[in-house]
């Protein structure tokens, strides 16, 4: 609990950018550690100068003090969504240890439900569908990496198709997968493509691709010195969503967010978060009508 709390949303002072999905909690040798989709992109959508809140579920135990700053509506749960991922010479292999409840339409107080935009961020398929109808007026997007993971009974996590998403993605206005949420599986990029308004992939070091209007782009990341790439996708998707909302322009939105995306990954952990000064400076520099293609 902070001295100064955040003001929660209400018909007369509502949201500009609102962030649906599990905090997690995170095994490293280290000990716990925060994280999941909303903890990275509620802090970027903060420094873009948005007015930002987050629902969530997770137990009152769980330290949420790194994000003092934001309004959250924590559902209550008996258990925290816990991952481990460990690396292996055959590539990394993750473990879902405890998963917290599903998010549902009744769980969502009514002062909540008028913000601009809305991130449905799911790490553990715990975004309902009933959701999407309750934010008809918003600006619907979604980084839906949680929908495509299932763990079998040793709670090791493997691929598997989303099976809501012909009915859930012509209802956002964009989406944002990264090409490991996909196993780099073409044919599962362009099945998404499908039902899909704008959709951006992120490809690590070699930037991100723009779907839109029938067309792509490839946008080119900066050569940096990758110190830790941590969150660097969940920064790509509030810039993204954010820059997508305000300039309507998708080419645009792509290239400042790989831009953006890349600072990050040259600094470690929480000192890889965008500071204003940063985002306005890239934003800047990149123009409307010269995508870094």
């Amino acid at each position: 609990m902070t001295q100064n709390q955040p003001i929660p949303p209400s018909a007369d002072n509502p949201l500009d950018y609102l962030l649906i999905g599990h905090i997690t909690q995170d095994v490293t040798p280290q000990g716990l550690v925060l994280g999941g989709t909303v903890s990275y992109s509620a802090m970027t959508a903060a420094a873009l100068g948005l007015k930002v809140g987050i629902i969530t579920a997770a137990p009152e135990e769980v330290d949420l003090s790194a994000l003092a700053a934001f309004p959250i509506h924590r559902i209550p749960s008996e258990q925290a969504t816990t991952y481990e991922n460990i690396q292996t010479p055959n590539g990394r292999v993750q473990y879902l240890h405890k998963r917290a409840p599903t998010i549902t339409a009744e769980m969502i107080p009514p002062s909540w439900r008028a913000a601009s935009i809305v991130h449905f961020a799911p790490v553990a398929y715990e975004i309902d569908p009933s959701l999407l109808d309750i934010f008809a007026d918003a600006f619907r997007c979604i980084t839906p990496q949680g929908c495509m993971r299932q763990a079998d009974r040793e709670k090791r996590v493997h691929y598997c198709d989303w099976a809501e998403a012909e009915s859930m993605l012509p209802k956002m206005a964009a989406a944002v997968i990264s090409v490991e949420d996909v196993k780099f599986e073409e044919e599962r990029i362009q099945h998404l493509l499908k039902y899909t308004n704008i959709l951006a992939v992120t490809e690590g070091e070699q930037g991100a691709r723009v779907y839109w209007k029938g067309d792509v782009r490839h946008f080119n990341a900066p050569k940096v010195d990758v110190v830790d790439p941590t969150g660097a996708g969940d920064i790509f998707a509030a810039v993204f969503f954010a820059r997508l909302y305000a300039t309507r322009d998708a080419w645009l939105a792509g290239a400042q967010a790989v831009q953006l995306a890349s600072i990050s990954v040259t600094r470690r952990g929480v000192d890889g978060m965008l500071t204003a000064e940063e985002i306005q400076s890239t934003l800047m520099e990149i123009l409307p009508g010269k995508p870094n293609s």
